[in-house]
């Protein structure tokens, strides 16, 4: 990528956008373009045709979505499905109409069987039935990659997808109600501190696996990509390493400091039993990750502490 070019980031106040706003920035990038919601709606087609239109990025990445745990996956199906098909299909289809050089789709790494073999493969996509808990957010990840390999593949776009692994670091979402799994735990182990409680209440029987990658790692892979892969192939973007959830609870009570009890309500869903993905594509092309886990959950909780309490947030 040439540092002149024009950039845009759709989805650049959340945490993988803003993210990697701060990599271009920090590579020199001079033109990086992003809009706030108020500014432009990407659920609203002919409003992102006349953004492309006027300020022709020659790259876009797509990190716009609606994302949420499992308690919001369950209660906004119809949501999760709908929103999520009209932001991608808007951003992919306008990058073909007006000469975008190069996309880069981010989707997830649900996209995958609920049984895939593990570590998951990028093969393995298409091979099975879907964790039920988030299958609408699926569902739509893998229509955008899919209108991304039709864009290669009928038009010549160089439209690449990545799926990443589950991500935290700055500007995550706290509230309970819609969080993933990490930032709820530094939440709620943090109020647990603060009350002096001697439990912490946590979902599920603390069984499962899950592997965690810092989101300023997912944007160095994003960096890389852009720069080194040019296949509509998905490729996985983690950290081949996964933990079981009470480890993870355990190493988030260890960095707060919260000398309680874990409590587990085995009445509460798991979902998938076990989500690492297979790293052999992207560790191949000389991509490595860099920050540790206990050090990345240490800075944020830093992040938390300084912009999600005070407000009461």
């Amino acid at each position: 990528m040439e540092k002149n070019e024009a950039i845009y980031v759709a989805g650049h106040r959340g945490m993988v956008g803003s993210a990697m706003v701060r990599k271009l920035q920090a590579e020199g990038f001079a033109k990086i373009l992003f809009r706030s919601r108020a500014e432009l709606d990407l659920l609203d087609a002919d409003a992102v045709s006349a953004f492309y239109e006027a300020e022709r990025p020659a790259v876009v990445v797509v990190a716009a979505a609606k994302v949420g745990g499992i308690v919001a996956n369950h209660e906004q199906p119809v949501e999760f499905l709908l929103e999520n098909l009209q932001i991608q299909n808007n951003l992919i289809s306008a990058a073909n109409e007006f000469d975008v050089r190069k996309l880069l789709f981010l989707g997830s790494s649900c996209i995958y069987p609920k049984f895939a073999p593990q570590p998951i493969p990028e093969s393995a996509l298409l091979t099975g039935i879907l964790e039920p808990t988030n299958e609408p957010y699926a569902l739509a990840k893998i229509a955008g990659v899919k209108l991304c390999q039709a864009y290669a593949r009928e038009y010549g776009c160089n439209f690449i997808s990545g799926m990443p692994t589950n991500l935290y670091g700055p500007n995550d979402n706290f509230d309970l109600r819609t969080s993933h799994v990490l930032p709820a735990l530094i939440r709620k182990v943090h109020l647990a501190k603060q009350s002096g409680a001697a439990t912490v209440p946590i979902w599920g029987t603390g069984t499962p696996r899950r592997e965690f990658l810092h989101v300023d790692d997912l944007a160095d892979a994003c960096y890389f990509l852009l720069q080194n892969y040019d296949s509509p192939e998905i490729v996985n973007i983690g950290c081949g390493e996964d933990v079981t959830i009470r480890e993870l609870a355990e190493t988030v009570c260890d960095v707060i400091g919260f000398g309680g009890a874990l409590e587990f309500d085995t009445t509460k869903p798991d979902g998938t039993p076990r989500k690492l993905l297979d790293m052999t594509k992207l560790f191949g092309l000389g991509w490595r990750p860099r920050v540790p886990l206990r050090e990345g959950i240490a800075g944020a909780y830093a992040w938390y502490l300084e912009n999600v309490e005070p407000t009461g947030g």
